[in-house]
């Protein structure tokens, strides 16, 4: 029974690192469709996004019954309640990566950020494809200086999104009220999808040392 249940743990981490690497390329190629104006991709990133759903609903599903049938308690029980947060976490950063290839959908044929601010979002796209590409590894390795370095990704990812409210709030602006407004929420989406990777990470780096400093209650 206990082989069993170690098998299933082992599925449960196969399955977050499943999920990670569909978003690591939803973000990547939602930036890319982003910046290019390029409509087929930023489809394919929304119809992508399904299944990083249907793992996420596989994986809870396993979770539960873990937690039914075999009563865990103590690192088995860490790993399982913890597997329900981290999936919950890379799930929603897929639905962020969605929403940015959503928005180049919307404007298509035109780019939906303005040139005063392409600087700012391809840093913006640097430091998310970072954060995306470190937490795979972390999942991979568990190894906590990466952790760390998603922390770094995720102040980047707060610094730009500031800069683009400098930007939009300067009187050089020449942005109209529709990029003005998809300057804003395009920002907001990628400075959450750094939010989402330090919950990954704190989650993690407690999976590996069971201290509960820094881990938030997402």
């Amino acid at each position: 029974m206990r082989a069993i249940f170690e098998q299933e743990l082992e599925q449960v981490g196969e399955g977050l690192l499943q999920m990670a690497r569909h978003v690591q390329a939803g973000v990547r190629d939602a930036s890319t469709a982003l910046a290019t104006a390029d409509l087929q991709l930023a489809e394919q990133v929304i119809a992508a996004d399904d299944a990083i759903d249907a793992i996420e609903s596989e994986l809870d599903e396993r979770c539960v019954t873990l937690l039914a049938r075999q009563q865990p308690v103590a690192t088995d029980l860490r790993v399982i309640v913890s597997g329900l947060r981290i999936s919950a976490s890379i799930e929603r950063m897929g639905d962020l990566a969605r929403h940015i290839a959503q928005v180049t959908r919307m404007r298509y044929p035109d780019q939906a950020i303005p040139e005063q601010a392409r600087e700012t979002f391809a840093g913006l796209a640097d430091a998310a494809n970072e954060a995306v590409t470190n937490i795979v590894a972390l999942l991979e390795n568990h190894d906590l200086e990466l952790a760390a370095a998603i922390e770094t990704d995720d102040k980047a990812l707060d610094e730009l999104h500031q800069r683009t409210f400098t930007t939009t709030l300067a009187a050089d602006w020449a942005g109209t009220v529709t990029q003005t407004v998809d300057v804003t929420l395009l920002a907001r989406f990628y400075e959450r999808f750094g939010d989402h990777a330090v919950s990954v990470a704190r989650r993690i780096s407690y999976l590996v040392t069971g201290d509960l400093d820094g881990v938030s209650s997402d």
